[in-house]
């Protein structure tokens, strides 16, 4: 059974170039008929009741279920505002900075990694990931489980001064202790993707978890360099996961990358040398 899911991230709205967000998903969508869309932060640009009033409208007219976090800039930018109601307008458009999608194929976790003193890093607190690995625990027998934050667990693949999520380590072994599948973020408007394994040794019996960071779909920085305009598409099935990288190209979307996972505990392949 194929199941598949859209991840968006950073539509930065209000910051310009929305119509080009608005045309171009809605086509992916029609295509590949994904089970859910993750919208993982930054969904307005400066935290404003309009531009995440307009978000909000966009992602739930898109006639699917969606998941969204937020992220640093979807708190107020200016003080107090920022410290005395960070998620006023986030929940009440999504009611929830950490909700859950749940049904027979598919878990999804979502996280508040936003801090308000912490102008681009983020962090997870302790009793976050206690309840995280609760919710994960509920998951459906055979669903495959899913944990949605705003900033990344990998580097960037190009320059960026932006700082992973606080005690990433730690974050990540909770989240894989709790049972999750891949995770996913946002926040340096580049792709990135690893499966643990590339960056941890590897025993012969770890359970495959694939961290995925999603390019930004918006554009708020429309002349700086090393920063991408796209979203990824994700393939479950029951041996596999694919993760295909599109960008866009101003008119269409260009397929630029395609990459599988193993689910489980075994690699793809194995090379004897006995």
């Amino acid at each position: 059974m194929l199941t598949r899911v859209l991840h968006l991230s950073d539509l930065h709205y209000g910051a310009g170039d929305d119509d080009a967000i608005e045309h171009g998903t809605p086509a992916l969508i029609e295509r590949f008929e994904p089970e859910l869309i993750v919208a993982s932060g930054d969904l307005s640009h400066r935290g404003r009741e309009d531009q995440l009033a307009r978000a909000s409208r966009f992602l739930h007219g898109l006639d699917r279920p969606v998941l969204a976090v937020p992220g640093n800039h979807d708190i107020p930018y200016t003080f107090p505002a920022r410290f005395t109601h960070s998620f006023r307008e986030f929940e009440r458009q999504w009611e929830t900075t950490e909700p859950t999608y749940s049904s027979p194929t598919l878990h999804v976790v979502g996280l508040n990694s936003v801090r308000p003193w912490r102008h681009q890093s983020g962090g997870i607190r302790t009793a976050q990931l206690a309840r995280a690995e609760e919710r994960l625990k509920g998951a459906p027998a055979g669903a495959f489980q899913i944990v949605v934050l705003h900033h990344h667990l990998i580097g960037a693949p190009w320059r960026s001064r932006k700082k992973p999520v606080a005690r990433r380590n730690h974050v990540l072994g909770a989240l894989v202790a709790g049972g999750a599948d891949l995770i996913l973020a946002g926040h340096i408007h580049q792709a990135a993707v690893s499966e643990r394994r590339e960056f941890e040794i590897s025993h012969g019996a770890e359970q495959s978890v694939v961290v995925s960071i999603a390019p930004g779909l918006g554009q708020p920085r429309p002349k700086r360099q090393g920063e991408a305009r796209g979203l990824h598409l994700y393939e479950i099935e029951d041996k596999y996961l694919r993760i295909q990288t599109y960008v866009w190209r101003n008119t269409d979307w260009g397929l630029t990358a395609e990459r599988r996972f193993p689910r489980g505990r075994e690699t793809l392949e194995s090379q004897s040398v006995v």
